[in-house]
């Protein structure tokens, strides 16, 4: 079928219809869709742009609360949104542009688009502030359309839930079978180990369970667990020894359309009874990511609006109450979809101030950590899913609880 040739389908003729509920609940009047060069990945996915054609012109999609979806195209690309709804505008040079959008936008008084104020959430912020002003400059209100992405963006169907429920349940199974990898090398001197040989093995693991991921996993062996984003390579690495501290860091997802990630975190020592200091940290760590989802339980049974940063405050305290929040260096979590880094709130009230509610069929990880740079660093990682009746469950259970002892 050639473009010319395409038409809405029912489907796309269904998510238009929920997208005009969900702005009339909201109270705005249109979601102004802009793009370019494929560079709004919201754009390009909620209006389903088919990824064989070219988007090398500027297009503008308005769906409002009522009435008529608007397209506003350019001359040699007017077929593109042909698999929307709508009255099509063709313009050709700058000036019918704009009068175009002046055209669309006639009796809007406000519009989402992906924009967030001072850059406040920078995921969303995928729309320049030249295109913002010349937007504003036709006399309409922008909002964020934060929320609206959300909905449309980070919500899981049945389908991924249930097979998640088994990439985790396999992910769990990888864990162990790393670990006693490393023991089976160690105590049979089976030597040199290094870093990089256990993310091989993990991804050994994910190749034999049809699972993929976009990067590979992590091991981190004492210093190099200090550092948050540590990734080991073919050239860069370091060995591993009785008595060092590691980490491992795994995400993966089915290899199927539609597939969710999954992404998890633990720590163990290479001998037979864990030291003090590392068991001390784990406790602290531990506690602070029990109190996020001892939270979220709590305030979705007495119906209560949670966001995410309310959840990382509620986990950061907790470290500071300990003594140590200047070494909890980052977020305490982020959503996760079909990427591992997704769309929806992500738990944060640090590196920026998310302030979109957690809905129903997300999912985001809780991972808070505390690293002394140069010497060793401790993270426990698990992931939550809230059901539509806001139950909130882990993956991938049991969840660590304690330092694990490799070589016992």
């Amino acid at each position: 079928m050639s473009i010319k040739e395409t038409k809405p389908t029912q489907a796309m003729l269904n998510k238009i219809q929920s997208i005009q509920s969900t702005l009339r609940e909201q109270k705005i009047d249109g979601w102004l869709f802009y793009d370019f060069w494929k560079r709004n990945e919201y754009a390009q996915r909620i209006l389903e742009y088919p990824a064989h054609v070219l988007n090398t012109r500027r297009f503008f999609y308005l769906i409002p609360a009522n009435g008529e979806p608007q397209k506003l195209v350019h001359s040699i690309e007017r077929w593109n949104l042909d698999h929307l709804p709508g009255e099509k505008i063709i313009f050709l040079s700058w000036q019918s542009l704009e009068g175009g959008l002046k055209k669309i936008l006639s009796g809007v008084k406000t519009v989402a688009m992906e924009y967030s104020l001072e850059n406040a959430i920078p995921y969303i912020s995928k729309v320049d502030a030249g295109t913002i002003e010349m937007v504003r400059k036709s006399g309409v209100n922008i909002v964020s359309s934060m929320d609206l992405t959300q909905y449309f963006e980070a919500r899981w169907s049945e389908e991924a839930y249930k097979d998640n429920l088994e990439t985790a349940k396999i992910m769990r199974s990888i864990v162990d079978k790393t670990f006693t990898y490393m023991k089976q090398k160690l105590t049979t001197h089976d030597l040199p180990l290094t870093e990089y040989d256990v993310q091989q093995f993990m991804l050994k693991n994910f190749k034999d369970n049809s699972l993929i991921s976009n990067e590979a996993p992590n091991c981190s062996v004492n210093a190099n667990s200090g550092n948050p984003h540590y990734e080991p390579t073919k050239d860069i690495h370091s060995e591993l020894h009785e008595g060092d501290f590691v980490l491992i860091d795994l995400w993966a997802r089915k290899n199927k359309p539609g597939a969710t990630q999954n992404d998890i975190t633990w720590v163990g020592y290479l001998g037979k009874e864990v030291p003090e200091k590392y068991t001390k940290i784990f406790n602290i760590v531990k506690g602070a990511r029990d109190a996020a989802v001892d939270y979220l339980k709590k305030s979705f049974a007495e119906k209560k609006t949670v966001r995410g940063c309310d959840v990382d405050d509620v986990c950061r305290n907790y470290i500071k109450q300990h003594g140590y929040g200047e070494y909890f260096i980052h977020r305490t979590g982020h959503s996760i979809t079909e990427d591992v880094h997704g769309s929806g709130a992500n738990i944060d009230n640090l590196e920026t101030k998310d302030e979109r509610a957690i809905i129903p069929e997300t999912s985001f990880s809780i991972e808070p950590g505390i690293y002394f740079i140069g010497d060793f660093g401790v993270r426990t990682e698990i992931d939550v899913y809230i059901s539509k009746n806001y139950e909130v469950i882990v993956t991938g259970e049991p969840r660590q609880q304690e330092v694990v002892a490799i070589l016992k």
